[in-house]
């Protein structure tokens, strides 16, 4: 079977009760603080927003799988669930361990149930328990996969740990590029999914937020190499979610690159001109979920399994 960059299966998941999650704030600098009484208007708010974005994905032509959120335990990143689980054209499936704790709480073997009546799933391989050693990977936001070269980007931090990432590689066949990067006041970017994203025939990434240049030369080398045309995005377009995207496709193959409305209005002319060679950019409206520290590439679990 053809393995393909993009696809155009996703779950996304409803969330029951969003807020910024006090717990993760620490290390995430694109998180926003809000006040207790906001959080219930900031919920309907992020509601309203999740299903407008699955309306405007579907009409796209992507298919989405939407799964509620559980009222208990309380999740307040559920709308992420891309951190938590991955999968694989060979029908295999990958859980991950998170940072934070209240995030741990996301993992939902329902959820992978709900996927068995429309998906072939031979494994699930669960990496959780490296959580007790203090050692997570946090999915897609941690690795960015480039599915045809077998290569798995990564950012490291505490959210992205060499050890497990080693023992991803192995399992799932990806030879880990890791590398470091960080923001402008010198914390390491806390996910790699929005310092890059790798599409099947372009990239974007903001070298300038990897301060060491054989790490930097290294990753555009090898997108070069392996036939990418590398759109540099600065610090700022970062800090704008321009690299927290994701290249899907709709029905008929063609090619969609998926990310907010802010992102997508931080890019320059000949950026989106460069991308739509490829793409056809598909933005959303998240102003509040953003407000989480993630964006439309963080709400998006992609689904690589074979079909039944």
């Amino acid at each position: 079977m053809e393995v393909q960059q993009s696809t155009n299966g996703v779950v996304m998941i409803r969330p029951h009760r969003f807020h910024p999650n006090p717990e993760t704030a620490a290390d995430n600098a694109f998180q926003q603080a809000v006040n207790e009484g906001e959080m219930p208007a900031i919920s309907a708010a992020a509601q309203r927003e999740f299903d407008t974005a699955v309306e405007t994905l579907r009409g796209a032509g992507v298919t989405v799988h939407v799964v509620d959120d559980t009222a208990t335990p309380e999740k307040p990143d559920a709308v992420f669930p891309n951190n938590w689980f991955s999968t694989h054209h060979n029908g295999r499936v990958a859980l991950y361990p998170m940072y934070s704790a209240a995030r741990r709480r996301e993992r939902r073997h329902d959820l992978i149930d709900e996927l068995r009546k429309h998906y072939r799933i031979t494994d699930v391989i669960d990496y959780s328990s490296c959580e007790e050693q203090g050692q997570c990977l946090e999915g897609t936001g941690s690795l960015v996969l480039d599915h045809v070269n077998k290569i798995a980007y990564a950012s490291l931090s505490h959210r992205t740990h060499p050890e497990v990432l080693k023992r991803f590689g192995d399992e799932f066949g990806y030879e880990p590029v890791t590398f470091r990067s960080q923001s402008a006041d010198g914390r390491p970017v806390y996910h790699t999914n929005v310092v890059m994203c790798v599409g099947s025939e372009f990239a974007m990434v903001g070298l300038d937020m990897i301060p060491l240049e054989s790490e930097r030369v290294g990753v555009q080398n090898l997108l070069e190499a392996t036939q990418h045309e590398v759109i540099e995005l600065s610090a700022e377009q970062i800090g704008e979610f321009a690299g927290n995207a994701i290249e899907l496709h709709d029905a008929s193959g063609e090619k969609l690159l998926v990310m907010s409305a802010r992102a997508a209005a931080a890019l320059s002319g000949a950026q989106r001109a460069t991308i739509e060679q490829y793409a056809r950019v598909v933005p959303l409206t998240l102003p509040t979920i953003e407000l989480a520290g993630g964006s439309a590439r963080c709400m998006i679990a992609t689904v690589h399994l074979p079909p039944l």
